[in-house]
């Protein structure tokens, strides 16, 4: 059986934290974007993007931690 160098695992936890970072940043900042085009007073397509983008993250991340 070969044992898998112990970095393995800190790379694949890491790659997940930025993952989620980047998919909420996206999120936000295509929410912020769309109320800006829209000229909306309340930032209400922001929110949407945080939400629907926190949801995916934790979808990847979840996904990603059951694969083995």
């Amino acid at each position: 059986m070969e044992k898998k160098p112990p970095y393995n695992a800190f790379l694949k936890y890491t790659n997940q934290a930025i993952q989620m970072i980047l998919v909420m940043v996206a999120g936000t900042l295509g929410g912020k974007y769309a109320d800006a085009y829209f000229k909306n007073d309340f930032p209400i397509l922001t929110l949407i993007g945080v939400i629907f983008s926190v949801f995916a993250a934790l979808y990847l991340a979840i996904k990603d931690f059951l694969k083995k």
